[in-house]
């Protein structure tokens, strides 16, 4: 078999040849060296005397040839003395240190999809993947900025504009919006959920009194059932917009899931407590330890509209054919209120693979008397539900894994498993688990079980609100129910998500009832100074700090398909009057390798998809991209292809019915960029 490789994944092979070589020659044969070389090991390479050395791979990432700078400046103190030998001791340990540098290994699971799923514009594409990869779209460029100032009240004041429960966030968020960052193709995500707790900690006491609700909203008065974080998140949205709002909560104490069932070692009781001060200084009211199960009710006291946030705690079904197991939120409430009276002996078995049973799991290792912990799981790791950070957590905690295992029963302290094997994907692309028809035997005093829990169908069904198959509240993109004025939001209408989404759908019932504008601080999000996010492109940083001040500024300058083209047949354009530069494709420039697809945060072909200079007309022809074959001679007649349409305009006439955006393009590139036109 062959498999083509390059760069980082080539550097074992390479770099193991390169030991071997050197010590069957004594280090006195001569290398030269290509496979794999970056700024991470170059001059390590360069020191065991290796050299000359070449590269490709990593110029043809974001930064392109801007990331020469830096190895330049890295390599200006290595001397340039002749070649004495290559030292074998030095080479011999760069090729030992690769199978436990983690620069080198691949994750556990399959790498996140970093496209935006948006196809790209024509003008002005710049867009920070991490906002619209945040279910909130947070503005976290504009809060990174300030942040890396010293500004944390301002940069706390932005993110409350779209986030009311910073400190829970800023702990416990899984941080897709770290998914989409650019960084990702340097050296790894810029720390968003990090510094989103710093600017809360170091502002809160600066900013929480000056939070004052809007004028009151007359004739509105909202009920919100359930007093988690969507219940909360409602809360202080509505509160600061200027609506009256009551929260019912059973429990004695606000925070839902994450106070009472998130173990105290992932998040702390002073993180939730912060949040809910935030939602009381907008004038939110809450009554604990009052339990409402009819909207009716609520609308007969007084009340106009009514929230459901009342969470999913349905226990899930093991579907055990014998035996008894725990129930996972039964086990991390006892094991967070009073972990002293838990008897679950030497062998634990989490059955489940989500974010949840690695709770459990790293839960279970810390009672008392507990020996061993194992996670069942019918997949294997790759194709667990847990997102990679939750699965490095519980290995470093001393979780067994256990893999392609289904439970079948448990007695006299043995769980019985069916062996599975990986079949065909099914709907959510993952492997299908497949019996295989044997069984084994896991010693199992007390058997947790993790599978997912439900929402609370009978609630919804006794206030006539209409479930989907799944016993989930039908609602619409405003959170609204099937019966006036009735809302769900959270894990009430997802069944088990985040607390991020909780929010996003506060966000949406905040919106329909109380006209909230989430958008005032977007324009914060550019960078007044274009040059200085710009300066940061193609720099690895391998030291980082809090603030994490990496961040690349895509709101303000993206242009990672003119660094990745290695023809250079993507090229940004300052056209007067526009923020950003423009990006023009160079049809004839272009060989279609499709690297800047493979890089560019849309869904989309950069050598396809942008408006495009052509150099003759059979190549025009040949096209179907959007752009303009210029007529020459001095005559600003341009013939322009727009939406399939072809059609010649005179492009130095304002009048001449080109789309203005376009026209400034085609007339900055004539005036300034003449060079471009063949």
């Amino acid at each position: 078999q062959e498999m083509y490789m390059s760069g980082r994944s080539l550097f074992p092979l390479t770099i193991a040849l390169a030991a071997r070589i050197s010590n069957e020659f004594d280090g006195k044969l001569r290398i030269s060296y290509s496979g794999g070389a970056d700024y991470t090991n170059i001059k390590d390479l360069f020191d065991a005397g290796i050299w000359p050395i070449t590269m490709a791979t990593t110029i043809l990432k974001p930064g392109g040839y801007q990331r020469l700078s830096q190895i330049g400046e890295l390599l200006m103190d290595c001397g340039s003395a002749p070649f004495t030998g290559v030292d074998v001791a030095k080479v011999n340990a760069l090729s030992d240190n690769v199978p436990v540098n983690p620069h080198y290994r691949k994750p556990i699971k399959p790498l996140p999809n970093r496209k935006n799923g948006k196809q790209v514009p024509l003008v002005d594409c710049f867009d920070a993947g991490c906002r619209t990869g945040c279910p909130i779209h947070q503005d976290i460029p504009a809060y990174l900025m300030r942040a890396g100032e010293g500004k944390y009240a301002e940069a706390l004041e932005i993110i409350l504009r779209r986030n009311a429960l910073p400190f829970i966030t800023g702990t416990i968020c899984p941080h897709h919006c770290g998914d989409k960052c650019m960084r990702n193709y340097y050296e790894g995500a810029v720390d968003i959920r990090g510094v989103k707790l710093k600017c809360a900690t170091e502002a809160m006491a600066e900013v929480l009194p000056t939070l004052k609700p809007a004028a009151p909203q007359s004739g509105k008065k909202v009920a919100v059932v359930g007093g988690g974080p969507a219940g909360i998140a409602a809360a202080f949205f509505l509160a600061r917009e200027g609506v009256a709002v009551t929260v019912f909560e059973r429990k004695e104490s606000l925070g839902g899931i994450v106070r009472h069932v998130i173990p105290a070692f992932r998040i702390g009781d002073d993180a939730i407590d912060g949040d809910i001060a935030l939602a009381k200084a907008m004038g939110a009211q809450f009554q604990t330890g009052v339990e409402i199960s009819s909207a009716q009710s609520l609308f007969d006291q007084g009340f106009t509209h009514v929230i459901f946030a009342t969470g999913a705690w349905k226990p899930g079904n093991a579907h055990l054919q014998y035996g008894e197991a725990m129930n996972v939120i039964a086990f991390l409430e006892q094991a967070k209120k009073a972990p002293e009276t838990l008897r679950l002996g030497a062998n634990v078995v989490v059955v489940g693979g989500g974010n949840t049973a690695m709770d459990a799991a790293r839960a279970a290792k810390r009672i008392p008397g507990v020996e061993n912990v194992r996670l069942v799981y019918r997949r294997d790791q790759r194709n667990m539900p847990a997102d990679e950070e939750e699965l490095h957590m519980a290995m470093d905690n001393g979780v067994e894994f256990m893999e392609l295992l289904a439970p079948v029963g448990v007695k006299d302290g043995v769980l019985t498993c069916s062996v599975m094997e990986l079949g065909e994907r099914d709907a959510s692309g993952r492997r299908s688990p497949v019996d295989t028809g044997r069984t084994v035997e896991v010693p199992a005093d007390t058997v947790i079980t993790a599978v997912g829990e439900h929402v609370d169908d009978a609630l919804f069904a006794a206030n006539g609100v209409a479930l989907d198959k799944k016993g989930r509240p039908v609602v619409n993109e405003t959170m609204a129910t099937g019966v006036a004025n009735v809302y769900a939001v959270g894990d009430a209408r997802r069944g088990p998500a985040t607390v991020v989404e909780a929010i996003a759908d506060a966000t949406a019932a905040a919106q329909a009832i109380a006209g909230m504008n989430p958008d005032l601080d977007v324009d914060k999000n550019v960078h007044p100074d274009y040059n200085k996010p710009l300066s940061k492109h193609g720099d690895i940083r391998t030291e980082t700090s809090c603030p994490d001040t990496r961040c690349l500024g895509c709101s303000t300058v993206c242009e990672t398909c003119t660094e990745v083209c290695p023809n250079r047949a993507n090229i940004h354009v300052t056209v007067p009057g526009k923020r950003m530069r423009q990006i023009v494709h160079v049809d004839g420039m272009c060989n279609e390798c499709g690297n800047c697809a493979v890089f560019c945060p849309y869904e989309s072909r950069p050598y396809k998809d942008k408006f495009t200079l052509f150099w003759s007309r059979e190549d025009f022809d040949n096209s179907t991209n959007d752009g303009w074959l210029p007529h020459g001679g001095g005559s600003g007649v341009c013939t322009v292809r727009l939406g399939g349409a072809v059609k010649d305009y005179d492009v130095t006439d304002p009048a001449c019915g080109l789309y203005e955006d376009l026209r400034q393009i085609i007339l900055a590139v004539r005036k300034d960029y003449g060079y471009l036109v063949k």
